[in-house]
């Protein structure tokens, strides 16, 4: 155990600026996700535009595509939370609960995106990148697809999805040395958690409301 907190004691020595401003901005965009406040997707934009380049300078090759996938998919889960029925006042996306077919089809989406980067991942570890670790990036940046996809249609499973890529990436970016964005994961954790509950009750609350 002392081993380990010296190891995320000197990791944390070595945090550069790069990653220090990419866990913040990380950390601020969930927060503010969990607000449902539109100012996830800027801040967001920041933060998966310098894990692009971490990832892939720590051959975390999975990663680095889920970070320029939340890039793209950050401009279109900003256009669609900005956009306004013709009252101009009432957002046209709003949270809601899936249904079981739509859950089936999550699940489907997350083992197809699973399945493709596993092989891809083996592929590179084989070939370029031998200190990849194909089934754990592919676990992590799998559910982070997933996530962020169903972030941009404000569905309350996107947490669920969140919460599987936190507890994969925690240890995932500490054995690669980034232990400062491997402590921003607990944070994301704690909050995808909390995002989680308050997302459930938003759409119990809407659904109350609407059948009212």
């Amino acid at each position: 155990m002392n081993e380990f907190f010296i190891a995320a004691y000197n990791g944390l020595l070595q945090t550069t600026w790069i990653e220090a401003v990419a866990v913040i901005m990380g950390i601020v965009s969930v927060w503010y996700s969990r607000k449902e406040n539109i100012l996830v997707f800027p801040t967001g934009i920041i933060n998966t535009s310098l894990f692009i380049y971490l990832s892939y300078k720590g051959h975390l090759l999975g990663e680095a595509s889920v970070n320029l996938y939340y890039t793209i998919m950050s401009i279109y889960g900003w256009y669609w939370w900005s956009r306004k029925k013709e009252d101009q006042v009432t957002n046209v996306l709003h949270i809601t609960i899936s249904n079981n077919t739509q859950r089936l089809q999550q699940v489907l989406v997350f083992v197809g995106f699973y399945a493709t980067l596993f092989f891809v991942l083996e592929f590179l570890k084989n070939n370029f990148a031998p200190d990849a670790i194909p089934w754990a990036d592919a676990l992590a940046s799998a559910s982070a697809y997933t996530a962020m996809w169903l972030m941009a249609k404000k569905k309350v499973e996107s947490w669920i999805w969140w919460i599987i890529t936190n507890i994969t990436s925690i240890p995932l970016y500490f054995i690669k040395g980034y232990a400062f964005t491997s402590f921003q994961f607990i944070v994301l954790l704690i909050l995808a958690i909390a995002g989680l509950i308050t997302w459930n009750k938003k759409a119990k609350q809407a659904l109350a409301k609407a059948s009212d």
